[in-house]
């Protein structure tokens, strides 16, 4: 008992880390976004979120799926750390580099002709060569330490914020705000990596079989990042193509109003993560109790910002981002809706990592990202903006209920989301309590 107090204590405290560093990074991000979404007007804000979801698609493929099961491996094989770090940096790297010239030689095919287009996606894609060292931010995660991926982290995001007001300052043009995401990874690096050798990291290795040992587990999450990449890109490519560069950021503002605040989720999420993987090992009873607990916290704690957020949506979006982005009120009260459900899909990765369901994300997420493409193709031409944020809310919906319902090796989670939204085995009964207390 005593041993799983003090588990709950690092957890408690890695958790307040993870959520410091992310209010910081929130507020910063905020209130910068804020003046540059102003400042560049909805064409020029798009743009740069148009860029973006060419780097979203292949982070999908420049991460090898690795990162959904590399705090398992450290969990599994603590004596092993140095070459898992450093076999997944080496893989990262390769596969990022390729990822780069792709995007580059794509964005030359699909938006011929339109050069600053061409120049602001290739500054964006450099973002990618650096992003392969928040692998170290796992292996601190692993051992409860992550106030130094939190400090790494807001050094980054200090520089960056320096580094937009200058812009703003000098007011320069939007090429020069596509620098920025890459200038963010680059002092991340060099943080986390300065804080992993003073911290006792071990020595950095690559082995083959490591490496053919962590894709074994993770292949089935490569092809399923990319389907939901797929299902995260098509709304903002498709608005792009068949409206235009304004809808994409009117739809933009909408997403980053609803992200201002998920930090607090992926923070809960990351911190039960690791307990949630020692449960598995140690209590079937307790394992369950905490995902239910987890998917419960996850999904009221959004709807009651959602809720929030709906009502408030017009006096939100005037008060923040003027006039000029008033269309993106619609968007914005559908899309709110989709943050409980993605996040019950993040939620879900510790549970299928531990049960090894891996394999049944593929067939899901190409589903997923089918129905997404179709609802987009029917929706954007009706409701615009509006008809993709229903499209990706729908599509979400479907992805985290319906496919799983119909997979029977998932229909145990599919039940646990469910008794976790009824609050079933959930909170301690009175009867219960002093065995939940134990738990």
């Amino acid at each position: 008992m005593h041993d799983q107090m003090t588990t709950g204590r690092k957890v408690a405290r890695n958790a307040g880390w993870i959520i410091a560093g992310k209010v910081f990074h929130m507020l910063l991000t905020f209130f910068i976004g804020l003046l540059s979404a102003r400042y560049l007007g909805p064409s020029n804000y798009g743009l740069i979120n148009y860029a973006a979801l060419y780097i979203t698609f292949f982070t999908a493929l420049c991460t090898l799926g690795i990162n959904s099961v590399i705090v398992k491996d450290f969990v599994d094989h603590p004596q092993e750390e140095g070459v898992t770090v450093g076999t997944t940096l080496v893989l990262r790297a390769a596969s990022s580099f390729l990822s780069a010239v792709m995007i580059v030689r794509l964005v030359c095919i699909v938006d011929a002709g339109e050069t600053l287009t061409i120049v602001v996606v290739a500054l964006c894609s450099l973002s990618l060569l650096f992003q392969v060292f928040d692998t170290i931010n796992y292996w601190f995660q692993a051992r409860l330490q992550s106030k130094f991926s939190a400090i790494a982290t807001s050094i980054s995001y200090t520089v960056v914020s320096a580094y937009k007001v200058i812009l703003l300052i000098c007011r320069m043009d939007v090429r020069w705000f596509a620098l920025a995401t890459s200038l963010d990874y680059i002092v991340a690096a060099v943080v986390l990596l300065i804080a992993y050798r003073k911290n006792g990291g071990p020595r950095l290795t690559f082995s083959w079989e490591k490496g053919k040992q962590l894709l074994a587990g993770s292949k089935s999450f490569i092809l399923c990042g990319m389907m939901v990449a797929i299902y995260n890109c098509t709304d903002r490519f498709m608005l792009k193509h068949m409206l235009s560069e304004a809808a994409v950021g009117y739809y933009a503002v909408a997403t980053s109003i609803c992200s201002m605040w998920v930090f607090v989720l992926s923070a809960i999420i990351d911190s039960m993560y690791p307990s949630i993987m020692q449960a598995h090992l140690e209590s079937a009873a307790v394992y369950e109790k905490r995902n239910r607990q987890l998917y419960a916290i996850v999904f009221y704690l959004s709807v009651l910002v959602s809720a929030v957020i709906t009502a408030a949506a017009g006096l939100i979006m005037r008060i923040l981002y003027g006039e000029a982005y008033l269309p993106a009120v619609g968007p914005l009260r559908i899309i709110t809706w989709y943050t409980a459900f993605s996040h019950l899909g993040v939620a879900r990765n510790a549970w299928m990592v531990c049960e090894n369901k891996q394999k049944y994300l593929t067939p899901i997420y190409i589903g997923a990202a089918a129905t997404n493409v179709l609802l987009n193709a029917l929706m954007i031409p009706a409701w615009g903006a509006s008809g993709a944020a229903a499209a990706s809310l729908i599509t979400q919906i479907t992805t985290i209920f319906v496919f799983p319902s119909l997979v029977r090796d998932l229909r145990p989670n599919a039940k646990m989301m469910l008794d976790a939204i009824l609050l079933k085995n959930v909170l301690p009964t009175r009867r219960t309590k002093k065995n939940e207390a134990m738990l």
